[in-house]
């Protein structure tokens, strides 16, 4: 990692961000925005993508919009080169887009399986290598959105896991060719845990039940500041919400007993009441450019393990008044005591 200079300050980036028309995408643009840099939003929905410019422009921010399919590696290139003749480079490249399907895995077509696996990892895919040579350029960060589903299994979203696995299996070879060849690109994998976006709203859905997220479900600002830490801060990978890494080390140290425990109770909080599917975004992109999910705001929490993670000095600063503290208590009882 030595031959990788240290990012710039955001006030200094041009920053692209897909799937930037809702949830983690719109809050990452918003804030990056608030924060000097100028960003370029990619969806598949313009008259959202128009509602996250409007809100960045009225807030005096300068953005570049662009809609079309990150299945399409056309329309990757293309937004790059117009990024790079808007901005004059590009610092820091988020491939964010991702969908989801609710439902047992063999009762799932073929169309929306291969749908998905399109979005998810070709996404991914197409928006790396589009990417890489203005990052390569720049000596930027390429951070792509993965999941704790990454490293851990649930049902009923069988193929959306399977497709985070690939994700965060491309992102390490390609962070390794990269090192091989020196090229000063930072390479970012970020694993939230159940965040409430409009996620559940948005994913096809075959249950015949609500698509809902287990508890605890964080903030998409949380994982915005996740993102915009590791633009600023060379980052391996991230996970975002303290859920997501004690339920992966839950499942390492005993693999059937995370079996069980997905099997008995994770299938059955995936859905709630009965309810008819709703519209989906697995083939078409939806038009509300909303941070929050229609059910899930209310038990929304912040994440406590996020903001120790992204702003380490603080955490420092706090971890040493509470030591000084404790230390001026234990003198001031050992005086009593003499």
């Amino acid at each position: 990692m030595s031959s990788i200079p240290q990012p710039k300050p955001l006030r200094d980036q041009a920053i692209v961000i897909t799937g930037a028309s809702s949830g983690i995408g719109m809050a990452t643009a918003l804030a990056a925005a608030q924060q000097g840099a100028r960003v370029a939003l990619f969806a598949r929905t313009t008259t959202a993508l128009d509602e996250v410019a409007q809100q960045i422009r009225a807030a005096g921010g300068i953005v570049l919009v662009r809609s079309g399919d990150v299945a399409d590696r056309a329309a990757l290139e293309a937004l790059a080169e117009d990024t790079f003749a808007a901005f004059g480079r590009i610092d820091t490249w988020v491939n964010n887009a991702g969908v989801s399907i609710y439902g047992a895995m063999d009762r799932i077509s073929e169309a929306d399986l291969r749908r998905l696996f399109d979005t998810n990892l070709f996404g991914v895919i197409n928006g790396s290598l589009a990417a890489l040579p203005h990052l390569k350029a720049s000596g930027g960060t390429l951070i792509n959105l993965g999941s704790q589903l990454a490293d851990m299994a649930v049902p009923v979203q069988g193929y959306y896991v399977a497709s985070k696995f690939a994700v965060k299996g491309f992102t390490d070879a390609l962070r390794q060719e990269l090192e091989h060849d020196q090229a000063p690109v930072g390479v970012t994998l970020i694993k939230p845990a159940a965040i409430g976006t409009p996620f559940p709203d948005h994913a096809k859905n075959i249950t015949g039940r609500r698509a809902t997220l287990p508890a605890p479900i964080y903030s998409p600002h949380d994982v915005a500041r996740t993102i915009l830490h590791a633009a600023q801060t060379r980052v391996r990978d991230a996970y975002v919400g303290g859920a997501a890494p004690a339920s992966v080390a839950m499942g390492r140290l005993s693999p059937r007993l995370a079996d069980l425990f997905s099997a008995k109770v994770m299938a059955d909080t995936m859905t709630g009441e009965a309810a008819p599917p709703p519209p989906d975004n697995l083939h078409h992109g939806q038009s509300d450019a909303r941070l929050f999910g229609k059910h899930e705001e209310k038990r929304i929490r912040r994440s406590s393990y996020t903001a120790m993670r992204t702003r380490p000095m603080t955490t420092f600063a706090v971890g040493a008044m509470a030591l000084g503290a404790l230390l001026i208590g234990l003198r001031k009882r050992q005086t009593v005591v003499a």
